[in-house]
């Protein structure tokens, strides 16, 4: 089976063709011609994956499942969330967001986040949503070199290591992304 996963990022791409099961072939934006920007005007995480994976489903007349993802930190009632990618400004810079978000907490004690995915499944027409999260904490300083975004500052619970610490194999063994996929792995085998 051939399904899209609408991103150009090619770490997220990576990550989910090392999660979903050998019977469905993966492609990216890039491989099925859409070079467009598809817009997330949404103000949910759910409601951005939706117009992702709409937009391809009518467009490219193609499966496809879109996913946003989203860090919610208790201590800023919620934020970055929907905003992760733009938090610091419309250039989604990483490094810039982690610094606005190490600025933001100063020194508050509370640190707890997490780290929530949704992905939206556009099969045969039909839209199905999956989600997965992951409970954590905010680093005071930035550690390790692995992954993207906030993932050098994001400790999950229960390790020792930051996200950016873990090779991509831990990191999937235990990631929002990796729970929302899972889910949708599990959709597929059982259709």
């Amino acid at each position: 089976m051939r399904l899209c996963f609408a991103t150009q990022n090619e770490h997220k791409l990576q990550e989910v063709r090392a999660i979903l099961p050998s019977f469905i072939t993966l492609v990216g934006l890039a491989e099925i011609g859409c070079f467009e920007e598809i817009p997330e005007t949404a103000d949910t995480l759910e409601g951005n994956a939706q117009l992702k994976a709409q937009y391809v489903w009518e467009h490219h007349q193609m499966d496809c499942f879109a996913d946003d993802t989203g860090l919610e930190v208790a201590a800023l009632n919620g934020e970055p969330g929907v905003m992760s990618a733009r938090y610091a400004g419309p250039q989604k810079n990483a490094q810039d967001n982690c610094a606005k978000l190490l600025q933001e907490l100063g020194n508050t004690e509370n640190r707890e986040a997490q780290f929530r995915t949704v992905i939206c499944l556009f099969l045969k027409g039909e839209k199905h949503l999956f989600e997965g999260i992951v409970k954590g904490r905010i680093l005071k300083e930035l550690r390790g070199h692995q992954g993207f975004g906030y993932d050098p500052l994001f400790q999950p619970h229960g390790h020792e290591m930051t996200f950016a610490e873990m090779t991509p194999q831990e990191k999937n063994n235990c990631s929002h992304r990796a729970e929302a996929i899972a889910k949708l792995k599990g959709f597929f085998k059982n259709q």
